[in-house]
């Protein structure tokens, strides 16, 4: 009887301690969960250095190897400093914004946020720091600019890169960013848009961009009349399978949780990807009679995008679905529209990342049904169809005008494109002033 009376006077002195953590624990930083998006930043920046930047680098010719290099390097400082400046403020600043009105701030966040101001250490975003929600989103922020580079590899200026870039992400990504993850208030949130990692916010973004870049820039010199083929394949490979592996980062890691939505959207992610790379190698076996690694490679990545959107909604099934689905669309585009109409997306960033983020923006849609293994209660099919077309269109057709705006812009002032000899010569040399290869 003392002993049960010393336990429950015990309980009652710590009380006081627990209540706080009992009314707040939503607020109270978890350090299973922030050791999981420590984790997720890190694979997502080792997709873009060095995982992008190999997988670009092995599919330009041997000439233009430290430029892509180059740009996937310069991006990643570059979006650094402009996230800390103004990026993640409107991004995801929350000031003047309430579910259900529309006003200035459901389109783009304020000013509140610059540089973290009134951002500590311990500042929590749900139950991580908010410097590491800051962390985990500039990870976005530098792959997005950096996919769109493959689109005109070889032959744009690095000045009218960098311009191009830093401004489109300004009025293109930030703007895109916010109005699907800036919370309550923003304009697409509030419709209830299904994005789970960046099918609209990365994919779509960044494969409309590239579109106009590539048409806007011009074709190589010797594009279509000769067959440019990549100068290291392994190289690509390579930087393929770091892709595939930070993925569960990028995908993972948006659960901002060390919980069943991550172990969920890394298992689809997976298994998307799988599919895309094996749909890729038989249709590509069926018409030319091989298999081809740069082809299985290709089709894996294709997986990787399109599950994106998808990945903290669907199941299994879903994923099988989207993975080969992504392989249909994604090797037709690549292949026979881009033939057909003859625009030189030099390496099919169009092709894989905006048309994969289109299939799973839209497939989202049916395979977040709980019926057919999703996790999205009350789910109307055709309402959420509706939706997710809207946003995706929309996005698409935004961008599209702005990317051209500031390309035109750039085209008429410092010019867009090298000269003739520079591109004869490689942008190694001509733009660096130094060689991959010197032997």
């Amino acid at each position: 009887m003392r002993f049960l009376k010393s336990i429950l006077r015990s309980g009652f002195f710590l009380l006081p301690f627990l209540l706080p953590t009992l009314a707040f624990g939503q607020d109270t930083i978890d350090t299973g969960d922030t050791a999981w998006i420590l984790t997720s930043s890190a694979l997502v920046l080792f997709m873009t250095i060095p995982g992008l930047s190999l997988f670009y680098a092995g599919l330009v010719r041997s000439r233009n190897v430290l430029s892509v290099l180059m740009h996937c390097f310069v991006l990643t400082a570059m979006m650094s400093l402009i996230w800390l400046v103004v990026g993640y403020s409107m991004a995801f600043s929350t000031a003047g914004m309430e579910a259900g009105t529309v006003g200035w701030n459901s389109f783009v966040g304020g000013f509140d946020k610059v540089f973290l101001k009134g951002i500590s250490a311990d500042s929590p975003w749900g139950s991580i720091p908010e410097p590491l929600f800051f962390v985990f989103q500039m990870t976005f922020f530098i792959i997005t600019p950096a996919l769109i580079v493959g689109a005109f590899a070889e032959r744009m200026k690095f000045s009218a890169m960098l311009w191009f870039m830093a401004v489109w992400s300004l009025l293109v990504y930030l703007p895109v960013c916010h109005m699907v993850w800036g919370g309550d208030g923003g304009f697409f949130a509030d419709m209830g848009v299904l994005d789970f990692a960046g099918g609209i916010v990365v994919h779509i973004t960044a494969g409309v961009a590239a579109l106009v870049a590539c048409i806007m820039v011009g074709k190589r010199q010797d594009y279509p009349k000769k067959q440019i083929l990549p100068h290291n394949l392994p190289m690509t490979v390579t930087g393929a399978g770091m892709l595939w592996v930070g993925w569960f980062g990028f995908n993972g890691g948006s659960a901002l949780g060390a919980n069943g939505d991550a172990a969920m959207a890394i298992l689809v992610t997976h298994i998307s990807a799988s599919c895309g790379a094996l749909g890729w190698m038989i249709l590509e076996w069926r018409k030319s009679g091989k298999p081809s690694v740069l082809g299985i490679a290709t089709g894996s990545i294709a997986g990787l995008a399109a599950i994106t959107p998808a990945s903290g909604s669907v199941g299994p099934l879903g994923a099988v679905v989207i993975g080969f689905v992504s392989a249909g669309m994604c090797y037709w585009m690549c292949t026979t529209i881009k033939s057909k109409y003859r625009y030189d997306d030099s390496l099919d960033v169009f092709g894989v990342h905006g048309v994969g983020g289109f299939v799973g923006i839209i497939l989202v849609a049916v395979f977040a049904a709980p019926s057919l293994g999703g996790s999205v209660e009350n789910l109307v099919i055709s309402k959420q169809l509706g939706v997710q077309l809207f946003a995706g269109v929309s996005v698409a057709v935004y961008t599209l005008i702005v990317s051209f705006v500031i390309l035109k812009v750039l085209q008429k002032t410092i010019g867009l494109r090298v000269s003739d000899n520079d591109e004869i010569g490689g942008l190694d040399l001509n733009s660096h002033g130094e060689s991959a290869y010197n032997d």
